[in-house]
């Protein structure tokens, strides 16, 4: 791989790590885990203002975390590969290995 397509990728990989590095973001991910949802489906699921859903999606969108489906008048949410799963239970994992051994602190 030449040293432009490294950055490249690098690039890429900062965008995605920006569109996950939210709370709700990760708990719409969360939500998508298991398939396809609507965005009222994760409304109610989540308790968080509908306008606010369509936002996260759309940075989720953007970053190609997730892809939209229009069946009818909804319109479905779905995770672009089981990948982002896996990425996001290890970092999950990892924090929660650090925060044990108290180099994480609770809250900050």
């Amino acid at each position: 791989m030449s040293r432009a397509e490294a950055v490249e990728i690098f690039e890429l990989h900062a965008r995605v790590c920006k569109a996950i590095a939210d709370g709700k973001r990760l708990l719409i991910i969360n939500e998508l885990r298991d398939g396809p949802r609507t965005v009222g489906e994760l409304v109610a699921a989540l308790a968080i203002p509908q306008a606010n859903a369509s936002q996260h999606l759309a940075i989720l969108r953007d970053r190609g975390v997730v892809t939209a489906r229009r069946s009818g008048s909804n319109v479905y949410y779905a995770l672009t590969s089981s990948k982002v799963i896996e990425a996001v239970d290890l970092l999950y994992e990892f924090m929660t290995e650090r925060r044990d051994v108290g180099a994480i602190p609770l809250a900050g």
